[in-house]
């Protein structure tokens, strides 16, 4: 049997074409990295979701499986972040 979390995830990803596991909401970001990456989708048009993983740390740590966010949020903070997600969406 799945973890049901991990059902959960699996959910999400497979309902948003483009989703953003991130801390706060869209109406609210909470962190920068968060911001930033909705005003790039913003800036392009592309329809998102954001989802708060801040009342659910069980779900942050489980996403950490999915990406490296030790590597991501430097990025956003050498303004790194927007040409990486250019070049992503550029290659399809």
């Amino acid at each position: 049997m799945a973890d049901p979390l991990e059902a959960e995830i699996q959910q999400e990803i497979k309902k948003h074409k483009i989703l953003i596991y991130g801390k706060g909401t869209k109406a609210l970001p909470m962190c920068g990295f968060t911001r930033e990456t909705m005003q790039f989708f913003d800036q392009y048009g592309y329809p998102y979701e954001v989802i708060d993983v801040l009342p659910n740390p069980a779900k942050r740590e489980a996403l950490t499986f999915y990406g490296d966010t030790d590597i991501l949020e430097p990025m956003e903070k050498k303004g790194e972040l927007e040409p990486l997600l250019k070049e992503v969406f550029k290659n399809g």
